[in-house]
């Protein structure tokens, strides 16, 4: 094992022990914020030192069989090099799965999401492409047993959406959809066209990780403007009798959320609440995102807008992701939520990526 990597994880394991020791002292029990913090990383850190112990008994055992390997009778000798290679192949395994475990954690990506999607360039048809997206994700995540909700959503001339925002509860949501953030355009025949062309559409999405309490961003009561108005209900499911609808404008940063979809205006302001903290949030990794962008070969999980990340083409059946090269012949299926071949390789190009930069 590379020198480095095994300095590492004895720092992994003394920091383990440490936070052991913390998350039994009564100063850190009574205050609510640092446990959950060190709780989290406690258990972020277990799975590598379950993996790191695993490495040394075998390492252990290695050094016993090559002791009857040199020092006893034929018959041991030959059980001893057979429990070297079962071992060796063992120790192998646990090494990758130790550089996999010591990669670099994104700490949002247990967190549930906020979905934004919003019609650009194509008129009508953005609009229409807006509601496929919606679909897509939303089948995607009763997959996965997530739930989704919308929090609010502006209906489309002809249908689908101008914008639509919806939150992903689910363990996971933001590690599996991360790298959707961007710029997807859609390359189809839409209903209206008598002569059969294909037009090109796009529409653009947002992934924002719901914030923690620990983590959420101190803003000034006197910097909002909050307004209230009469839902039309979340894309038009439901109408309001009451002005429960609730609009905040953060007036430094000009950053405008609603939230429609609860009957309470209490919950509404709480949920719009939640939303503007992990929109100013993502304007600061925004910012940190873009200074080290140039620094980097892939831009998976750059979360660049203005980029285009994938194609859609309806006539061939074909989706194109463009920042990895990859094309899937299953179009239907994938708008149908079956995005596991879509975005796996994502995860892939990333990890090696991150490898890349452990070695």
């Amino acid at each position: 094992m590379d020198s480095g990597i095994r300095q590492r994880l004895n720092e992994v394991s003394e920091r383990f022990e440490e936070l052991s020791r913390l998350l039994s002292e009564p100063e850190v029990i009574g205050d609510q914020r640092r446990f959950q913090a060190y709780s989290r990383e406690y258990a972020e850190l277990d799975p590598i030192i379950g993996v790191w112990r695993a490495w040394n008994e075998c390492e252990t055992a290695r050094s016993e069989a090559h002791e009857m390997l040199n020092e006893g009778e034929r018959e041991l000798r030959e059980l001893a090099a057979e429990e070297i290679a079962g071992l060796d192949q063992r120790q192998s395994a646990l090494s990758a799965e130790l550089q996999r475990l010591l990669l670099p954690k994104d700490p949002n990506d247990e967190r549930n999401i906020f979905l934004e999607i919003r019609a650009g360039t194509g008129g009508q048809e953005a609009g229409l492409f807006a509601g496929d997206l919606l679909r897509m994700y939303t089948r995607y995540a009763e997959r996965q047993g997530w739930t989704v909700e919308i929090l609010s959503a502006q209906p489309g001339e002809a249908g689908g959406y101008r914008e639509v925002i919806a939150r992903i509860i689910g363990r996971g949501a933001y590690s599996r959809l991360k790298f959707e953030s961007g710029t997807h355009r859609v390359q189809r025949v839409p209903a209206t066209e008598s002569q059969g062309r294909i037009h090109t559409s796009a529409c653009t999405v947002a992934i924002l990780p719901e914030v923690d309490e620990v983590d959420a961003i101190d803003i000034n009561p006197a910097d909002l403007r909050i307004d209230t108005f009469r839902s039309s209900g979340a894309g038009g499911q439901h109408v309001n009798t009451t002005d429960s609808a609730i609009r905040i404008t953060h007036l430094p940063s000009g950053i405008v959320v609603e939230c429609q979809d609860e009957r309470s205006q209490h919950k509404n302001k709480s949920r719009a609440m939640s939303l503007l903290s992990a929109r100013l949030l993502e304007v600061e990794r925004e910012t940190q995102r873009s200074q080290r962008a140039a620094e980097r070969k892939l831009q998976v999980g750059s979360g660049d807008r203005s980029e285009r990340i994938r194609t859609y083409n309806f006539p061939q059946g074909r989706l194109t992701d463009h920042r990895i090269g990859l094309t899937l012949y299953a179009l239907d299926g994938i708008l149908e939520g079956e995005l596991n071949e879509v975005l796996q390789p994502l995860q892939d190009a990333h990890q090696a990526e991150l490898l890349a930069e452990l070695k």
